[in-house]
């Protein structure tokens, strides 16, 4: 391979070193066996390095996709293996990104003959598993796979160009608000529920809405409230009576271990089903419990109530400092009327994907008595 080039896959290479080396060490202390190798910095840097630069040259017309993952084929399961592996270059990734394009579908990347080689293509990777994926030209994301594999990939790094960020998992770039926390942090942190810890439906419904590309909101209310409706126009056009509460009840299963991957299944058809009630226009909204109260709302600010004049935002990157916005500042019309449902109903929660991939969460914050909007779109991707 050539030297690196890249000058952040250098800068950023130990900080992603000492995350998984972190993260893998906590999963052997508590007696996990079935982890991924952990990556040195000078693999990371030699990987992003090179997937950099492959990402900027067009195959047929078509800027490359690809999902690069750090392992041997002895991690992985049902491998396609390569009879003879192919170097780690821009031209080897360039020609078979056309393979890889769909999620979830990884180049096993490997030190054979001390050399990083191609060896194959996997859909399965272990626990902590490093994963680069190109999204556009010059846009990368280091992920891994969360523990017992359930959901989005947890990111850990997006890079754009010379611009690095790093994700902050643990809110430390959030005011210290518990209440605010504990609404924001319910979406960023990897936990889910009691019953299925590892699956945060919210993280799900929103990366689904932002894949379908036509932008939309999700208002999430308390549920068995009625209160809400005085912030939405009446009659809501499409209402739904009973509320569909098929992801409801599938979150509140117990599952056996031998039908987790046909629930797992089950649930990302119904999230995908709720996301896309999202693309109409108007908001769709649910319970805290995912049920599915209506789509296509329209917002309103209730008789006497102020208008929202301005609003907090951050992004849960490190360095990352709070900013007071006016609305004209941040997003259109949706993300107004967003705040200003979040403004008038302080215990629910806005959900608001843009056309052009941006995402952000809207929630009140009593310590700074003024609505909190968090972009979260690097956690998306």
């Amino acid at each position: 391979m050539n030297k690196p080039t890249y000058q952040a896959a250098s800068i950023v290479a130990p900080t992603v070193e000492k995350h998984f080396a972190s993260h893998i060490a906590e999963a052997v202390a508590a007696g996990e066996t079935e982890l991924a190798p952990e990556p040195d910095a000078k693999t990371i840097e030699a990987i992003i390095d090179t997937a950099f630069w492959a990402s900027f040259r067009p195959e047929e017309g078509r800027f490359p996709k690809i999902s690069l993952a750090y392992l041997s084929p002895e991690h992985t399961k049902a491998p396609l293996l390569f009879e003879r592996p192919l170097p780690l270059t821009r031209t080897v990734l360039t020609k078979l990104a056309p393979a890889v394009e769909r999620p979830e579908i990884h180049l096993g990347v490997w030190y054979i003959d001390n050399e990083l080689q191609v060896w194959g293509a996997t859909r399965s990777v272990p626990s902590f598993c490093f994963v680069l994926e190109d999204i556009e030209p010059g846009l990368l994301v280091i992920k891994h796979r969360r523990m017992d594999g359930l959901g989005k990939y947890a990111n850990v790094v997006v890079l754009k160009g010379e611009h690095v960020k790093v994700i902050d998992q643990q809110g430390t770039s959030l005011p210290d608000c518990p209440d605010l926390l504990r609404s924001l942090l319910a979406f960023t942190n990897t936990a889910g529920d009691d019953k299925h810890p590892s699956l945060n439906v919210l993280v799900q419904l929103a990366a689904s809405m932002r894949a379908h590309g036509h932008g939309g909101a999700l208002l999430v209310v308390p549920g068995g409230t009625e209160y809400w409706r005085s912030s939405i126009a009446q009659p809501i056009l499409y209402a739904t009576s009973p509320s569909f509460s098929t992801l409801a009840n599938l979150m509140n299963q117990e599952v056996a271990e031998e039908n987790e991957r046909q629930w797992e299944s089950a649930v990302r058809r119904n999230i995908d089903t709720i996301a896309g009630l999202t693309a109409v226009d108007g908001a769709t909204i649910i319970t805290d419990q995912y049920e599915v109260l209506a789509f296509g709302a329209k917002i309103r600010r209730p008789t006497g109530s102020l208008p929202v004049e301005k609003w907090v935002i951050t992004e849960p990157i490190k360095g990352n400092e709070p900013r007071v916005v006016q609305p004209t500042e941040h997003g259109g019309t949706r993300h107004l009327s967003a705040a200003q449902f979040v403004f008038d109903q302080r215990n629910a929660l806005a959900l608001v994907a843009s056309q052009d991939g941006r995402f952000t969460i809207f929630a009140w914050s009593p310590c700074e008595d003024m609505v909190h909007a968090h972009r979260v779109d690097v956690l998306l991707m």
